[in-house]
């Protein structure tokens, strides 16, 4: 299950709202081993498409090593989906790397009658996508 607070959600919402048409994408760090997302980092999709996301190298790069220097680690890869449910496509599957992570999507399309956006946690170990339940808190 992820736990994510409320504000954290709604800094994900809201950037992928910004970016609309193009997809969102982001990282939420947070203390190495601890599995709490707690520090929102919003990333430029390079690719700058209202249908694939792709961190810039260089950024990607600087934040990591900036991970490392804080003793922290991606507790959630973020993106959107503009036209499209929140659920990874085979591209998503292939690009994730982080066993470890939350994979979070947003749909700012309304693709299921439930209002304009959805917003999923994913767990992609080894190609394998399993969802998981969001629990949205207050505060940890």
């Amino acid at each position: 299950m992820l736990t994510i607070t409320q504000s954290l959600h709604d800094q994900i919402v809201a950037h992928a709202r910004e970016d609309h048409p193009d997809e969102a994408c982001g990282v939420v760090a947070g203390p190495v081993g601890a599995g709490r997302p707690e520090r929102f980092i919003p990333m430029l999709n390079a690719a700058r498409s209202p249908t694939f996301y792709e961190f810039d190298s260089q950024d990607l790069l600087k934040l990591y090593r900036e991970m490392d220097d804080r003793d922290e680690e991606p507790v959630i890869i973020y993106h959107s989906h503009t036209a499209t449910e929140a659920y990874p496509s085979r591209t998503d599957i292939s690009y994730a790397n982080e066993p470890g992570a939350h994979y979070v999507l947003v749909s700012t399309a309304d693709t299921d009658g439930a209002g304009e956006f959805q917003f999923r946690s994913f767990r992609i170990v080894e190609g394998e996508v399993t969802e998981e339940e969001v629990k949205v808190v207050e505060a940890y």
